[in-house]
């Protein structure tokens, strides 16, 4: 191995010490990046006695993505890595494909990671990706948060996402692989100008002349994370005597909330709402200017898929009917990227996991005990076979089943400076 590998295999094994896993999980969809990042953990494993699991996912998009999943397959056959393929087949068609790709693929490894009780992820994101990130966010006239881009690592889905690449240009992993004589799989995607990160991509090169490289662009994410952080600092701070967590509703003191600062309370109320919907973005400054004016005024507003109800001196976001209404996953799934329903025990065939609804609720004579509010309970998971109600745990009828939230109480505040 030439010396710039060596260094590679020494920077990445920094990055995963720090976090010392005995067991890792690895997405590996088989382009350049995460094939490099496979072949790293693998020897990260060898050498720490950890163990290692990989996954794919294949969105079933384009012709041959599922033999380019099943190629892992026997790349990890080779290295003696455990494998498996999580396949999509779940989009309507509707919104932003690769928007809702991205976020089909994280919902589909957390419950991979879950079922494999693993708790660290290794992500294959490059400075390459940063870079394509950054200007993305520029064009979008982005803050603090949007420069700061891609954090090296993510506390998501009850899950810890390493990117353990995130200082490595994409052409150093291809002659790591190349000196392992590892092929790898160019997504044809990847040259599709339709994108935004493509476009991003191709004018990289062409902004040279300006002093405008990857790296530096990769330095000012640092800079921009750096203040990201200190300012998330105070926020947790503040969200320490404001904000308490209930069943996946969030709960906010009224009045300490309007005294915060407004740059504190803003972040505060905006990680709220991305918090109770499991949304990666947060809603604009003009929405959330509408939604201060009305807690002020004491009415009731929706935003972010979620409902903000003023509750006598605190303020419940919960989320919000209609935007769980269509929602259905299989028992033991991921619904709402938050909730996993499962029993102690018995056959779970036919059983279906959606939003409980107002006619079932009528079946929860309890519900009332649980401090909720209606809105909170008709948007809460329930387990159903065909139209029959099976159990409602959060509205408290459980029937031997259990509701899990993978964002507990605990991941609202450390994610305030987890990002």
């Amino acid at each position: 191995m030439s010396a710039d590998s060596d260094f590679l295999k020494f920077q990445f094994n920094s990055a995963l010490t720090s976090e010392a896993p005995g067991r890792i999980g690895v997405a590996c969809s088989g382009g350049g990046d995460s094939l490099a990042l496979l072949h790293l953990a693998v020897g990260y494993a060898r050498e720490n006695g950890a163990e290692l699991h990989c996954v794919s996912v294949d969105h079933g998009l384009r012709s041959g993505s599922d033999a380019e999943a099943d190629g892992v397959t026997a790349i990890c056959g080779n290295l003696g890595v455990s494998h498996e393929i999580a396949r999509w087949s779940n989009w309507d068609g509707q919104g932003n494909l690769q928007d809702e790709a991205r976020r089909a693929r994280y919902g589909l490894i957390a419950d991979w990671a879950h079922r494999l009780e693993l708790n660290l992820v290794c992500l294959g994101h490059t400075a390459d990706d940063q870079a394509e990130t950054v200007l993305m966010q520029i064009a979008r006239s982005a803050g603090v948060d949007g420069l700061a881009a891609m954090a090296p690592k993510r506390d998501h889905l009850g899950v810890t996402w390493l990117r353990p690449l995130l200082q490595t240009r994409r052409a150093e992993l291809r002659s790591y692989l190349q000196e392992l004589g590892q092929a790898w799989i160019d997504d044809p995607s990847n040259e599709d100008e339709r994108f935004d990160r493509i476009k991003a991509r191709n004018i990289l090169d062409a902004l040279k002349p300006l002093g405008v490289s990857a790296e530096k662009l990769c330095t000012l994410a640092g800079n921009m994370a750096d203040a990201r952080h200190a300012l998330n600092q105070q926020v947790w701070h503040f969200a320490g005597d404001v904000a308490l967590v209930q069943e996946g509703d969030v709960l906010l003191h009224r009045e300490n909330l309007m005294r915060g600062h407004f740059e504190t309370r803003r972040r505060l109320l905006r990680h709220a709402l991305m918090w109770v919907s499991a949304n990666d973005y947060g809603p604009r400054q003009r929405e959330i200017m509408n939604l201060f004016k009305a807690i002020k005024e004491e009415r009731t507003a929706t935003l972010c898929g979620c409902l903000v109800a003023i509750e006598n001196d605190r303020i419940r976001i919960s989320r919000e009917f209609s935007a769980v209404a269509g929602l259905q996953t299989a028992a033991g799934e991921l619904w709402d990227n938050r909730w996993r329903l499962t029993p102690d025990e018995g056959d779970t065939t036919g059983v279906t996991i959606r939003a409980l609804g107002e006619e079932a609720l009528a079946l929860c004579p309890d519900w009332r005990e649980t401090g909720l509010s209606r809105a909170s309970m008709i948007a809460s998971p329930a387990a159903f076979r065909g139209d029959a109600l099976l159990a409602a745990p959060i509205a408290g009828l459980n029937n031997g089943w259990n509701a899990e939230n993978a964002c507990g109480e605990k991941d609202f505040f450390n994610s305030l400076v987890s990002h």
